[in-house]
């Protein structure tokens, strides 16, 4: 009974810690399932660059309203979806691959971002973007993390059918129907840039890829089909994030970085015993 009062008490006892368990939970349901699909489609580290490209609109936000979360979101959502067009446009059109042509332009992103908040803000101003602020995020914030879970939810189910085709036999999609390649591309990245842009709000645009890739990755190593490997995923975020936020109240941790450390444990667990190819597995074996 103390056990469980100890875990549960900083949620009984402060609504900062619900809101942002409540954020964080709304965040790994629509966030982990993208997370495996880019994973499925080797652009893991895709959402790293696109994390940091959402900051010079976010930045722009941030110089116009102050700390408007509408601002902010808009802005960076914009400056993410620029970024992910720009990208494959000049992959397109250049010898440059798609990657490389990220790494220039989130790389520009996030220099340029760095700038303009510090143009007009204070170092405690870049931290809150950079880093986020789990335990202060209020109702408003709250509502928009929903609507945008809600609205991914919905998205990736209409798109569900594709984004698998997509990720498995693209060859198939491009012979059967070749004008649908550019327009799920396009969707699928704003369904990208719209949840890290929810988690720029909760945990900044430095941290808010980790519970969108992490769960995805470690889900690999345990699940043995598709379903089964979303599902996992949302679990594992979900439960880093109960973790981080328990280890941030207990041991007096940054609660972000918490939960970001708690995914990374479970990665590295699973590296280890994961069903599904890890190291110490039996099928492994």
């Amino acid at each position: 009974m103390t056990i469980l009062y100890l875990f549960f008490e900083p949620f009984i006892s402060f609504g900062f810690m619900r809101r942002a368990l409540v954020s964080c939970l709304a965040l790994s349901l629509s966030a982990s399932p993208l997370g495996v699909f880019l994973l499925l489609r080797r652009m893991s580290l895709f959402g790293d660059a696109l994390s940091h490209a959402i900051l010079p609109g976010a930045a722009i936000g941030y110089l116009l309203s102050g700390m408007s979360l509408v601002s902010m979101g808009v802005g960076g959502f914009i400056a993410g979806l620029a970024v992910a067009m720009l990208s494959g446009i000049v992959s397109y059109r250049t010898p440059l691959k798609e990657d490389a042509s990220f790494a220039g332009f989130y790389l520009s992103s996030l220099a340029l971002g760095v700038t303009l908040v510090s143009l007009r803000g204070s170092s405690i101003d870049l931290m809150h973007v950079l880093f986020g602020s789990i335990l202060a995020v209020s109702s408003h914030a709250i509502l928009m993390a929903g609507a945008i879970t809600s609205i991914s939810l919905l998205m990736l189910a209409a798109l569900y059918r594709v984004l698998v085709i997509e990720s498995f036999d693209v060859t198939f999609l491009r012979v059967s129907a070749p004008r649908w390649i550019a327009l799920v591309h396009g969707l699928f990245l704003s369904l990208v840039v719209i949840n890290l842009v929810s988690g720029f709000q909760i945990l900044g645009t430095l941290m808010s890829v980790g519970l969108m890739m992490l769960p995805a990755a470690s889900a690999r190593l345990w699940a043995h089909n598709l379903p089964h490997m979303i599902i996992a995923a949302i679990v594992i975020g979900m439960f880093s994030s109960l973790l981080g936020l328990e280890w941030s109240y207990y041991a007096s941790l940054p609660a972000g970085p918490a939960i970001v450390l708690s995914a990374s444990i479970i990665f590295f667990i699973s590296i280890l015993f994961g069903t599904n190819g890890g190291i110490y597995s039996c099928t492994h074996r």
